[in-house]
């Protein structure tokens, strides 16, 4: 006998049955097709991670130059002097354009203890690239400590500093003099007279072979 045909809505209901046979999964196929997914979604945001641009380190990033930010004292209209002599800091100092010579004490640190501030102008302008010296009581002052920069009045002779009319901050810019030998090579020509040749510093305290041979060739008498 002929076959008859199924209905429609059985042949769908057959065909939705065989579908949902097919997609079935058992318990173990679920976890597997989860851990599944799970590491392709954990490998595609490894690879994006390592295709994003790296920063370099902090501890190794170059740093950047900073300018300096002091202005020199020619851009600023300052002055630039040297202040020795009787003061507590001498050296080289930069002051504001109009500055006076009390200005410079000021910077040095103020006068030494025995300083003689009467012998000076403490009320003279300054002008840049002068030298400054505050002379001790009882000190003659050289020519320039009223004036500017000018060569020191009969502390040098060709080049070389005469032990006998050299001022103690002039015996101080030889080698190895400081200001207590300095002072001691004034008070020994001050108790004993003049030297007679270069070799009687040998009888200054504080000066032997060694040191005298460091000056030997910028003194003369």
């Amino acid at each position: 006998m002929p076959v008859r045909p199924e209905p429609p809505a059985a042949a769908a209901a057959s065909w939705r049955r065989r579908l949902l046979d097919l997609v079935e999964f058992r318990p173990r196929e679920t976890i597997a097709l989860g851990v599944l997914c799970l590491g392709l979604v954990a490998g595609a945001a490894f690879a994006y991670a390592r295709s994003l641009p790296k920063s370099a380190p902090r501890s190794l990033a170059t740093p950047l130059a900073v300018p300096s930010l002091e202005p020199s004292a020619a851009a600023t209209g300052g002055l630039v002097v040297h202040i020795a002599g009787a003061v507590e800091k001498p050296g080289v100092y930069t002051l504001p354009a109009g500055a006076r010579v009390i200005d410079g004490i000021r910077a040095a640190g103020g006068a030494a203890p025995g300083a003689d501030l009467a012998a000076i102008n403490l009320a003279r302008p300054l002008s840049d690239g002068e030298r400054v010296y505050i002379p001790r009581r009882g000190e003659t002052v050289p020519a320039e400590a009223s004036g500017g920069g000018s060569t020191q009045g009969g502390g040098s002779s060709g080049g070389k500093v005469n032990i006998n009319s050299a001022t103690s901050a002039e015996l101080e810019a030889l080698p190895g003099i400081g200001e207590v030998i300095a002072q001691r090579i004034v008070d020994y020509r001050t108790q004993h007279g003049p030297f007679r040749s270069v070799r009687d510093l040998l009888k200054v305290e504080g000066i032997g072979e060694k040191k005298f041979d460091s000056i030997k060739d910028y003194v003369t008498v």
